[in-house]
């Protein structure tokens, strides 16, 4: 057996240490219902509805108060009076409904996974940044680096978004109802983004992987982003990924463009053969 080259961490005594305490690893079993949740997971009840005015509370107030509804099983959460603050309805990993009757600012409902949010109004930056599972509604317009780096789910603006949305995407759909600004998809790695409008320059500027799919004019493509054929199969994803946004308007989807990654960057001479483009 080939000897452990020694490196200073030897020395500090980082190899002997002795972890002790709950291991972080989840390992799942499909016959234990309860291994797909989190494990301090809320049992909520969706009946059980009760509404929070948030006019002179802090958003770290507002964000514990959710915590301890859901804890007390409460399924349906209405926050009134949200006034446009910041980071209002982050980190909630629950089955819940939140309906926000107003705008948020900043960073709303960021890093969630698992909830259905409604938002009657607008949002600012980086709504449901690194969002992992669930779906939110957005009425209005959002601003910019709409969807950044979520993982999954289903992220929906009924109007239209600003600048660098879906940038590092990783996962799941962003749909845009309206326009959406330049480079939309940005370094965008999986995932889908639909947008029913026009779109600004430079879209899907060094895309690694995905789709994005145009309804309206596309300013310009970005690096390595280039046109595919539309399929059956992408028309009939589009048909019912619309009806899940809940998005009622009439669309040619034969007239629709279809933006994927050229694969011609310098990241893919680095890549392994099994992860080359038309690798099985």
């Amino acid at each position: 057996m080939a000897s452990v080259k020694e490196h200073k961490s030897h020395d500090m005594g980082l190899h002997q240490e002795v972890l002790t305490g709950r291991t972080q690893q989840v390992f799942f079993n499909p016959e234990e219902s309860e291994n797909f949740f989190y494990h301090d997971a809320y049992n909520v009840d969706f009946n059980k509805r009760t509404t929070i005015d948030v006019d002179k509370l802090s958003c770290i107030d507002v964000n514990k108060k959710i915590k301890d509804l859901m804890n007390k099983g409460y399924g349906t959460i209405v926050l009134k009076n949200p006034g446009a603050k910041h980071s209002l309805g982050v980190g909630i990993l629950n089955k819940l409904n939140l309906i926000i009757e107003g705008s948020l600012g900043y960073f709303g409902v960021g890093s969630i996974d698992g909830p259905v949010v409604r938002i009657s109004g607008r949002v600012g930056w980086s709504c449901a940044e690194n969002m992992m599972a669930g779906k939110v509604v957005i009425e209005k317009n959002a601003g910019s680096c709409f969807g950044a780096a979520i993982r999954g789910g289903d992220l929906i603006c009924k109007g239209s978004v600003g600048a660098r949305s879906g940038i590092d995407m990783k996962g799941g759909t962003i749909i845009i109802g309206g326009d959406a600004g330049a480079f939309t998809g940005f370094m965008m790695q999986r995932g889908r983004i639909i947008i029913l409008g026009d779109v600004g320059p430079n879209l899907g500027d060094s895309l690694y992987d995905g789709t994005i799919f145009v309804g309206g004019k596309i300013a310009s493509l970005g690096s390595d982003a280039v046109k595919a054929e539309m399929t059956d199969l992408d028309i009939d994803w589009l048909k019912r990924k619309l009806k899940v946004a809940e998005i009622d308007k009439k669309i040619d989807f034969n007239k629709m463009t279809k933006i994927v990654s050229g694969k011609k960057l310098w990241n893919y001479d680095n890549l392994e053969p099994a992860e080359r483009k038309g690798a099985i």
